[in-house]
């Protein structure tokens, strides 16, 4: 397959925006979209776990990607996330995606508490690559059911696959998976606070929450490593994690949506069963930001 983009830089994965009743606040979601624009991003992800797509109908899948890619037009590419248990259901959420102007899926395994077999994750990535015909990043983020090198492999070689972002905090694994693909498709990070050590193994970029909440950082500390400028890249890392300390919890998207929100950007609240965060987990992250010098006292 013939890529119409780089899978490379930082390409933050977008928190969508949610009233009161819960339902996609359009216009807060085109001026994050306009505000990832001027921080000056390589791409742009939605509907991943970040963006609550695991909590998203097909149309709504569609919706978030038609209003993003409506706001960057060709300028970025648009990642749309799909987050299902079934192959059916894949297909549905990334037709919904294609037919709204994404440019790729990222695309979790399966997840519930069965574990396939590898057979039946390589015709599942096929599938959805055939009946969809959008590359595919893999969203190798469950525990229970992680992508290994050895199966990133084999699904190589369907033809669909452009890259992996590898999760779940594990750098051996993501380590172990540049080793493995890294010379035929793009390793993207997703260890929060791990982005210049995964940049300088030979990460090619990152789709990480830290660069939704802090896109500004992200995409200097991107540049420091490309240019090799690690004393700048350490300075930027030690302001990134106190950060991503206070927001990594349980409720990531609500502590996420409470970090932004105190950034001054409107992003609602979180899907139910997600709650929005107590006080002291406010003051938190309030005490992070401050001291990465994104807000004063």
């Amino acid at each position: 397959m013939t890529y119409l983009f780089k899978l490379e830089g930082i390409m933050p994965p977008m928190l969508t925006p949610f009233t009161l009743d819960e339902e996609i606040d359009e216009d807060a979601l085109k001026s994050e979209t306009r505000y990832m624009l001027k921080a000056g991003v390589q791409g742009l992800t939605v509907c991943g776990s970040t963006g609550e797509g695991y909590a998203m109908t097909s149309e709504e899948v569609g919706l978030v990607t038609s209003i993003v890619k409506g706001e960057v037009g060709y300028k970025l590419p648009v990642i749309t996330g799909v987050i299902t248990d079934s192959t059916r259901m894949a297909i549905k959420h990334g037709l919904a995606a294609k037919e709204n102007g994404a440019d790729a899926l990222m695309v979790t395994p399966f997840h519930y508490i069965f574990h396939p077999t590898t057979e039946g994750m390589i015709d599942y990535y096929r599938k959805i690559g055939e009946n969809v015909g959008l590359p595919i990043v893999i969203y190798n983020v469950i525990p229970w059911n992680t992508v290994s090198a050895d199966l990133a492999a084999k699904l190589v070689e369907t033809g669909h696959l452009m890259g992996i972002k590898q999760s779940g905090g594990d750098i051996h694994g993501l380590a172990d998976m540049i080793r493995r693909v890294g010379d035929k498709i793009s390793i993207m990070t997703a260890i929060d606070d791990m982005l210049l050590p995964s940049f300088i193994i030979g990460a090619k970029g990152a789709i990480a929450a830290i660069c939704t909440i802090a896109p500004e950082l992200c995409v200097e500390l991107w540049e420091a490593a490309k240019k090799g400028d690690l004393k700048k890249g350490v300075d930027i890392h030690h302001k990134l994690l106190p950060v991503w300390r206070a927001v990594d919890r349980g409720v990531m998207p609500s502590a996420a949506k409470e970090a932004v929100s105190q950034l001054g950007r409107k992003v609602g609240i979180a899907r139910s069963p997600l709650v929005p965060l107590n006080e002291q987990a406010k003051k938190e992250i309030h005490k992070a930001l401050v001291e990465a010098k994104l807000i004063r006292k």
